[in-house]
């Protein structure tokens, strides 16, 4: 799978420009779709850090027929993201090919497709890591979203537990319909969100296709970052959940000058979200993202209940003043 050095041919260096299906991101680290989380506030910081790019929160293909404020808040976006990435889950060819042909996608120029979630009540429904062995399925949902024309990424596990590993033959049937890219979340299914990734099988994937794949799992600093590159031969990496608890990482990782403290960022993702959203919303995610901004700080267990107990965005502000 590698060279005789011990590295993979060509080998790519984090935080290096990287274009996809004809679309130029500023860098090869990317931030992952994550329920509840990445939203425009929090997409617009993460590329002012060093992003690449950043994608929505999952979005149901079937809800788009919906004109619900739910789903809008989701594509909630507009001129100040550069390239606008949006998640899909779903498990009907059709749905998924209404869905990227609608006006409610129009401005976005990525179309992600979930196909990795582990959640149960996901896979029971056919969607997420359910398609990763209904490989005839998932080839007719990517094929379906090519004919919108625009750029389609796929979001996979290496497989079902480690008795089931099909990331081989399954990065080879994404590219063969039509993915412009893939990352693949080094765990199986039934890993969750626990565990070591296993490196070895993105490295598979890597030398299975010919489209770029990136590598996600585990990345929670930037030693973790080098050695996904170093093990697996990817093209860049996604981060998840440790973007969301530290972005500054994704200034760490491009080298992007950076003056920001977690508190100037928190301030700003309150005003920016006052922009965009109602103050019941904007409290709920202010509140979520000083809470993972907290972690390993040592004495915030009275700020975390005071956090949650406050109901202005005065109030909130007089908090994250004492926290930060």
């Amino acid at each position: 799978m590698q060279s005789e050095s011990g590295r993979f041919p060509g080998k790519k260096r984090i935080g290096e420009e990287i274009t996809v299906g004809g679309i130029r991101f500023p860098s090869n680290v990317l931030m992952a779709p994550l329920a509840g989380y990445t939203c425009f506030p929090f997409r617009l910081m993460v590329e002012h850090l060093g992003a690449g790019s950043a994608y929505t929160e999952m979005v149901s293909s079937d809800g788009l027929k919906y004109n619900d404020r739910a789903t809008s808040k989701l594509l909630y976006t507009d001129d100040r993201e550069k390239i606008k990435c949006v998640q899909l889950l779903g498990s009907i060819p059709t749905v998924f090919e209404r869905a990227a042909k609608s006006e409610r996608l129009e401005r976005f120029d990525v179309i992600d497709l979930n196909m990795g979630c582990p959640v149960p009540n996901v896979v029971k429904a056919g969607e997420g890591s359910a398609l990763l062995e209904d490989l005839p399925r998932a080839s007719k949902i990517i094929e379906a979203c090519k004919r919108s024309g625009k750029v389609v990424s796929v979001k996979c596990r290496i497989g079902m537990n480690r008795q089931r590993i099909v990331i081989e033959e399954f990065a080879r049937m994404c590219e063969q319909s039509g993915a412009d890219m893939i990352t693949v979340h080094g765990r199986t299914r039934d890993m969750m969100y626990d565990g070591e990734p296993l490196y070895e099988y993105i490295g598979l994937a890597k030398k299975a296709v010919g489209i770029p794949v990136f590598a996600n799992g585990g990345i929670d600093s930037g030693a973790k970052a080098e050695e996904m590159m170093e093990k697996t031969g990817a093209d860049g990496i996604m981060l998840a959940r440790y973007g969301f608890e530290n972005p500054l990482i994704f200034a760490e990782l491009t080298g992007r000058d950076c003056s920001d403290t977690k508190r100037s960022l928190l301030m700003e993702q309150l005003e920016l979200a006052r922009e965009c959203f109602d103050e019941l919303y904007v409290l709920t995610y202010i509140k979520k993202l000083a809470s993972y901004f907290m972690k390993k700080l040592p004495g915030t267990k009275q700020y975390k209940q005071a956090l949650y107990k406050c109901g202005s965005i005065s109030e909130l502000k007089g908090i994250l003043g004492e926290i930060f």
